[in-house]
Parts: structure tokens; C-alpha cells; sequence
């Protein structure tokens, strides 16, 4: 009885071991096919919120293009997971925190914000979790210290937006006198240091005068007033959108008519509708232009923007240009550091990002080696244009 017992067992014994078996194997597939989080933190609401959208085209069209190639790592599809900061540094850690701690990313990109960015740089080089700067350009976010460095960027950085910005006003509008107008706060503090920089290598052009505001600011004629009379000709301006916007009609109503040539963070906003009619007067650094012949990658990235998002019809149609652009190429470099390291982890992303093989067609340009364990920036002076807006659209001015 007990050998007949066991024999009706066997078959059952046998299709629970093979059930138990498949149970493995798809558990295991499974695994292999578990997305690669990889998150974004910026400002999805609120004054700027304008920017966190540009930069959520640009990294999920190139998210789309990676998934349907096949994904990274044998077929593993990326998922992009986004956190709002608000533009508010605290909103912005505790956004990088739950997406290192809670998501656990393997990477994570930011917004236009460089003091939000400040506050995650070190957060990150303590996690060991690459982070990805698409925007914001506070020289001292890459520029931080640490040894190891896990902040990369692909933006502009302010120790070169800063040169760029003085040889604009003396070539474009013969400006040989210049008066600062910046924002009180880490930004405006990093392209102070810049500009005096700058000033000191630039025998061509003199800042006249230093002034700040707050962001809440309405009313900066005080500031314009005492540039005036210390002989500017022209404005240089680091400020985002609404305080921007608030300089711009501050300027108006001074009757003042002195050009503006600014950084690009009145870009991020609702810069156009707040400024009104004196917008066209400011004009300001980007990356990248939708305007003119494109080659192959812009060609093929238009269209798929318009696809995706039916009210871009035209290049006239990209709002912040530089968030979508400088998003669109972070990401496939940061894919394909993953491939090349063959892992998620953090510290193998880095070291594939530092040491990248090959060349990647990039829509603002082609990348050879883009960075270095001494270099975390990705773009310099050549790759920025100047624009100026028509309305509310973004056109060349070069």
C-alpha cells in the first residue's frame, strides 16, 4: 500500500516540482526584465513650471527611443519616474530623497533651478547615485569637491555663460560699460563671480555697477536707476521669469531703452505674458535652436515632438528649447553609460560617464568623451546660441 501510495504520488510530485521549476524561471525572467528607474526632479509647478515640462519632453522622447530599441541591459525598459520641487530647495531634497531611498533610481536628472541643485549635489555624492543636471548652471554644482563626483551636467555652466553674456553686449550692441542686475540668492551669487571674472580677462567691456533683487521684487528702478547713472549701456541679467519680467517693465517705465543680454532662466517661464511688449528687448543664452536646417537627429526629434505633443506645430511651437534639448541628450548619455558599465550601479555609471567609448549624435551636437573624472560638464562656450523672443516665440539673434 505504501509503494502503491507513493507511485500515485510521483506524478503529482513531478508536476508540482515542474510547476515549481517554471515558478523559477519566470520569477527569474521577470527580474531580467525589471525597468531601470531613473528619475527627474525640477519644477513641475507653480512660476517655472514651464521648465519642468520642456525638460519632461526631452528625457521621455529619449526614453522612447531607448524602449523601443530594446531597451538597456538585455531588454529592460527604462521608467522615468519625476518628483516637483517646487523651485524650493527643501521640496527639492526631499524629492531626490524618495526617489534614491523609496524608488530607488539608478540615476536622477534636475530642473532649471541651480539652488535646488545645489542642495541635491551633495546628497548625491553621498548616496553614490549619479545626478544629472539638465538645466540649472551654478558653476559650483559639478565644480563641488567631492572625490568622487557623481554630478554631471549637460547645460551651461556660468563660469562660461558669464563670458559669453559681457562679449555679446560689446559685439552686439557695442556696449563698453555694463550694470549687473542678479537675482539675491546662490545663482545670482555664482554668476556674480563669473561676470567679475570675466569683467577682469576683458579688456573691451567694464561692469559699472553690481545690483540685486529679491524675487518677490516689483519694483526695481531703485537698481536700474543707480546703473543708469553710473554709465551703463547695457543690462546684463540673471534672474528666471517672473522677477525677470518684473525688471523688463521696471525698465519701461524708467523710460530707459538700454539693451538687456541675459542668462536663460527668464526662458523657463511664463517670461513672454509677464514681460509683454519689452520681452523681444532681452536676449538670452540657450543651447539649441529648432530654427534653421537641422541635421538628421533634430530632423527626426521635431517630429517626433510634434507626434507626441499636437500643439507643437513648428520649431516656433518649442517652448524652452534648452530644457527640451539638454534632457534629450543627458538621457542617452546616461543609457549609455548603463549599457557600457553593464549595471545599474552607481558608482559603474559614473565611471562609464567618465570614460564614455565612442561617439553619441547628440541634437546639440556629437559627444566624444564628454567627460572626464576632471570634467563634468559636457558643453562649453561653442555650443551656446543667442535667441530673443517674438511674441512667444524663441528665435535666433545670430
Amino acid at each position: 500500500m505504501k509503494t502503491t501510495s507513493r507511485l500515485k504520488m510521483l506524478p503529482a510530485m513531478v508536476g508540482v516540482s515542474i510547476a515549481a521549476l517554471a515558478l523559477t524561471a519566470f520569477a527569474g525572467t521577470a527580474q531580467a526584465a525589471d525597468p531601470i528607474k531613473l528619475g527627474h526632479v525640477a519644477a513641475l509647478s507653480g512660476a517655472s513650471a514651464q521648465s519642468g515640462e520642456a525638460i519632461t519632453r526631452g528625457l521621455q522622447i529619449a526614453v522612447d527611443e531607448i524602449n523601443a530599441a530594446g531597451g538597456l541591459l538585455g531588454g529592460r525598459m527604462i521608467e522615468l519616474i519625476q518628483r516637483d520641487d517646487e523651485s524650493k530647495p527643501p521640496k527639492g531634497l526631499i524629492a531626490a530623497r524618495e526617489l534614491i531611498f523609496n524608488e530607488d533610481v539608478a540615476a536622477f536628472f534636475g530642473g532649471i533651478d541651480s539652488p535646488v541643485s545645489l542642495a541635491i549635489a551633495p546628497l548625491a555624492n553621498q548616496e553614490k547615485t549619479p545626478f544629472m543636471a539638465v538645466w540649472a548652471a551654478a558653476t559650483g554644482i559639478t565644480r563641488n569637491g567631492a572625490d568622487p563626483n557623481y554630478v554631471f551636467r549637460v547645460s551651461a555652466i556660468d563660469a562660461l555663460v558669464d563670458i559669453k553674456l559681457l562679449d555679446y553686449a560689446n559685439d552686439k550692441f557695442g556696449a563698453t560699460k555694463v550694470g549687473l542686475m542678479l537675482i539675491n540668492n546662490p545663482w545670482g551669487e555664482s554668476n556674480e563671480q563669473g561676470l567679475v571674472a570675466a569683467d577682469e580677462a576683458n579688456d573691451a567691456v567694464e561692469i559699472v555697477g553690481i545690483e540685486k533683487f529679491e524675487g518677490a521684487d516689483v519694483d526695481m528702478t531703485p537698481q536700474l536707476t543707480r546703473l543708469k547713472d553710473a554709465g551703463a549701456e547695457a543690462i546684463v541679467l540673471v534672474v528666471n521669469a517672473p522677477p525677470g519680467a518684473q525688471m523688463m517693465k521696471s525698465r519701461e517705465r524708467m523710460g530707459w531703452d538700454a539693451p538687456v543680454v541675459s542668462h536663460w532662466g527668464i526662458s523657463g517661464g511664463r517670461f513672454p505674458e509677464l514681460a509683454g511688449p519689452t520681452a523681444g528687448d532681452a536676449h538670452f543664452v540657450q543651447t539649441y535652436s529648432f530654427f534653421g536646417e537641422q541635421g538628421d537627429v533634430g530632423t527626426a526629434f521635431l517630429e517626433k515632438l510634434m507626434a507626441k505633443y499636437p500643439e507643437v506645430k513648428g520649431p516656433e511651437d518649442v517652448f524652452s528649447p534648452v530644457g527640451t534639448a539638454n534632457a534629450y541628450d543627458a538621457m542617452h548619455l546616461v543609457a549609455l553609460a548603463i549599457e557600457q558599465a553593464g549595471s545599474t550601479d552607481g558608482d559603474a555609471i559614473r565611471e562609464a560617464l567618465e570614460d564614455l567609448q565612442g561617439s553619441y549624435v547628440g541634437l546639440i551636437k556629437t559627444y566624444d568623451k564628454p567627460f572626464s573624472a576632471e570634467n563634468h560638464d559636457a558643453l562649453g562656450p561653442d555650443d551656446y546660441v543667442m535667441v530673443r523672443y517674438e511674441g512667444d516665440k524663441v528665435v535666433p539673434t545670430e
